[in-house]
């Protein structure tokens, strides 16, 4: 009997596969429609290990398409299949054949956007599904700039409604609803240089445990915020841009994390771009998690105390460790033509207990790592 792996659990480089169902869109919007239509078509390969066995392998092709309309308007969906295969870990690092898995999503979402002479506003839905998980979330973002247009303000609301049912009947018809806030500045600080603070609040309660995971008990209720600044410069005399970002994040379960991300983006001459990237992770464990040592008497897999409290909060999940993690890419991308670009991006990641920042990580974990390779080809009309 396989087990699938609910789209809530996704590895950790799995957000680039999952980010469209439940997001809100993104902060940056341009104040004119497109002059031109795109199409995008996507390959994503991501494969995950650990102590030498392949754990999760993710494959997950994707179309994307935004065009204007009747001069004010523009248009914009995307669709995604994933096929999701491996070995999940029941607790900690440990893996049986009970927690093999097997699972396909399919998901899609679409945006229609109004522009003003000093603003936009975009209405976006999304839709996920699985044998065992679905999702449907709803957002509106608008944005209005100054006179100048040198400063660009930002706000937002959504929601999303998932149904649970997994496979092995630990619950059934199970629900989880989040609500999502947004607001950010986007400031044009000279010719060369913009910058952006986007904060965002979101507000979940229903079921957030694992079912797939052996005594995974997590609190019904769970908000999380997050304050992000990002600044790009570009550099005249070479064509190159640089993109720093920081990224600040809490939630009830007691998680503090921060992401430190760069990126540089350089012409090469005959339509090449290439963009080496780096991102610098480290978070706090959830007040929930406890490490590799189990009850005396009952051994493992049972966390200390479990005889005399059964139903206490818990979970042996690791990303709800405290770990710290390096990510490091390069893209490469060509302008075959006017219409026509193909690029290639790979990516490199590693989390472990002792790479947390300013305190020790969660002991007793094996580190994990994953890589990824996404093609794309874009055509514009």
């Amino acid at each position: 009997m396989t087990t699938p792996l609910p789209s809530a659990q996704t590895p950790a480089l799995g957000h680039a596969i999952v980010a469209a169902a439940l997001m809100l869109p993104g902060l940056v919007h341009a104040e004119t429609p497109p002059e031109h239509a795109s199409i995008s078509v996507k390959l994503l390969s991501y494969d995950e290990s650990q102590s030498g066995m392949d754990r999760i392998r993710v494959r997950a092709p994707s179309i994307s398409l935004i065009a204007p309309v009747a001069g004010v308007w523009s248009v914009s969906g995307s669709l995604t299949a994933d096929d999701v295969s491996g070995a999940s870990p029941r607790y900690h690092t440990a893996v049986s054949g009970a927690s093999r898995m097997s699972d396909e999503r399919k998901a899609g979402d679409a945006a229609v956007t109004r522009y003003f002479s000093r603003g936009s506003l975009t209405v976006g839905a999304a839709y996920s599904t699985e044998h065992d998980y679905d999702s449907r979330a709803l957002s509106v973002t608008g944005t209005m700039s100054s006179e100048d247009k040198n400063t660009t303000f930002s706000l937002g609301v959504g929601g999303s409604d998932d149904a649970i049912n997994p496979v092995n009947f630990i619950v059934r018809d199970e629900s989880r609803q989040t609500v999502n806030f947004l607001a950010g500045v986007t400031q044009v600080l000279g010719p060369n240089d913009l910058a952006q603070l986007t904060v965002t609040h979101n507000r979940g309660h229903g079921y957030f445990s694992d079912p797939y995971k052996a005594f995974d008990n997590r609190p019904r209720q769970r908000n999380q915020s997050t304050v992000m600044g990002r600044w790009n410069h570009h550099y005249a005399a070479l064509g190159g841009t640089s993109r720093l970002s920081y990224r600040y994040y809490t939630d009830t379960y007691g998680i503090r994390a921060h992401t430190f991300g760069g990126e540089y983006v350089q012409p090469v001459g005959q339509g090449w771009s290439i963009t080496p990237s780096a991102r610098l992770y480290s978070q706090r464990a959830a007040r929930f998690y406890f490490d590799p040592v189990y009850d005396g008497v009952l051994g493992e897999p049972f966390r200390p105390g479990f005889d005399s409290n059964p139903d206490a909060l818990s979970s042996a999940d690791q990303r709800l460790s405290g770990f710290g993690a390096v990510t490091l890419g390069i893209k490469v991308a060509r302008q075959l033509s006017r219409d026509w670009i193909v690029d290639v991006k790979l990516e490199a990641y590693q989390q472990r207990g002792n790479w947390r920042l300013f305190d020790k990580g969660s002991p007793g974990l094996e580190p994990l790592r994953a890589h990824s390779i996404q093609l794309g080809l874009t055509r514009q009309w």
